[in-house]
């Protein structure tokens, strides 16, 4: 499978070369050149796999046996998952009144990042073992990404990872997480700023293509397709857990809420819709509402300021896989695609046209909302919890979420 930039202007690349990137060299984003669409008898086939079994499923679909053969892919992920808390590595606890919630915190850092970054580490060991190559990687992170990027890699020989982090913007555990492991390989530095004020150098280093290929860098934040891959997984095991039944014509709609920040775990649900998955992705948001207003009035433009709200992840006016969203919602038109990003980055301010807005809103199968929750740690009813579970705390995200539910 070949994958193109959401520009088009840069040259196409396989899925190892998607993988070693950050941006691609114009500036956008790596996409499958075509997706595959998943017919009634393989999602009835998948119905019966575990978290694990989608994953090598998913990854056997966008990577190819020719990169790596299915045999390899399988033990690859199968490691992945070695550490993870829970037998089936990823749990749907099942609440009252048809609310579930799809456990994503089960691996060494509590993130639910775990889950895509320890298979990306897992592929990135695997081409660099055989071409004895070593990258450096450079993540930005406002918490969770950064602990579950340095957990993925820390300790390997081929691999350095840089880690900024912004001072006085992430929870102290994460910090402690990220500051605390003693590892040659690991670097981690406090930045001043913001999140979306530390991903403008991040990006203007990868768009220089000699100094990232003289270093060879990469990154490990979502605007690598590996980590959109992955969590594709989460939306079938969450699907195939939730659907009554698969009997029915047409198949049962699923309704999916999705806290997020950079988008990353939107386009990976989005994706996972447009291949065939029948789900309704409603899309949580905090105060910083730029993927609400994009939504309802069509206005992707930057605030005055990042507000600040205990969920810290999600502290984001800049939600970059967004342009894999507007890439999909204009039939993957590289070119209007990149006229709308280098207008926002310009100006910082875009209203999608008419004729792309609209088209979001002819998507039955879509809604995507703001939450009036401001970050706060929420119990969640116990009114709607089984008797077995009795009540569940949910991290300010997952609180976010549930108030979408």
């Amino acid at each position: 499978m070949w994958y193109v930039s959401t520009r088009g202007m840069a040259p196409r690349v396989d899925f190892e070369g998607a993988l070693f990137s950050g941006y691609a060299s114009d500036g956008g984003l790596f996409m499958p050149e075509e997706l595959p669409q998943l017919d009634r008898e393989t999602l009835c086939q998948w119905s019966a796999l575990s978290y694990p079994g989608l994953v090598k499923e998913l990854c056997a679909l966008f990577i190819g046996s020719e990169l790596i053969p299915k045999d390899d892919l399988n033990d690859l992920i199968d490691r992945a998952f070695s550490r993870f808390r829970h037998r089936e590595v990823v749990h749907l606890s099942r609440l009252r009144n048809g609310l579930n919630v799809l456990e994503l915190w089960h691996g060494v850092t509590y993130a639910f990042k775990d889950l895509s970054l320890s298979c990306t580490a897992q592929f990135l060991q695997y081409f660099l073992e055989k071409k004895e190559k070593h990258v450096t990687v450079v993540v930005g992170t406002f918490g969770d990404t950064g602990s579950a990027a340095i957990e993925s890699v820390q300790g390997a020989k081929n691999v350095d990872i840089i880690v900024l982090l912004p001072k006085g913007h992430c929870t102290k555990i994460q910090e402690l997480q990220m500051t605390t492991v003693l590892r040659e390989n690991v670097h981690v530095f406090g930045v001043e700023g913001n999140s979306d004020e530390l991903d403008e150098p991040i990006k203007a280093v990868f768009a220089d293509t000699v100094f990232v290929k003289k270093h060879n860098l990469m990154s490990l934040n979502s605007i690598n397709w590996s980590r959109i891959l992955v969590q594709m997984a989460h939306y079938f095991f969450a699907y195939f857990q939730c659907a009554p039944s698969l009997d029915t014509h047409p198949l049962p709609l699923v309704e999916v809420v999705v806290p997020t920040g950079a988008a990353g775990n939107l386009a990976a649900g989005y994706i996972a819709q447009k291949i065939g998955l029948p789900i309704r992705l409603v899309v949580a948001v905090n105060r910083n509402d730029i993927i609400h207003r994009t939504v309802q009035q069509g206005d992707f433009s930057l605030s005055e300021a990042v507000k600040s709200t205990l969920a810290s992840a999600m502290d984001i006016q800049v939600p970059y896989n967004m342009e894999r969203v507007f890439w999909l919602l204009s039939g993957s038109d590289s070119q209007v695609t990149r006229a709308l990003m280098e207008q926002f980055e310009r100006t910082q301010s875009l209203n999608l046209p008419k004729e792309l807005h609209s088209k979001r809103e002819r998507q039955e199968c879509e809604q995507m909302a703001v939450m009036g929750c401001d970050g706060c740690c929420v119990e969640l009813d116990p009114g709607n919890c089984g008797p077995r579970r009795g009540s569940m705390t949910g991290i300010p995200r997952t609180a976010r979420g549930r108030v979408g539910g």
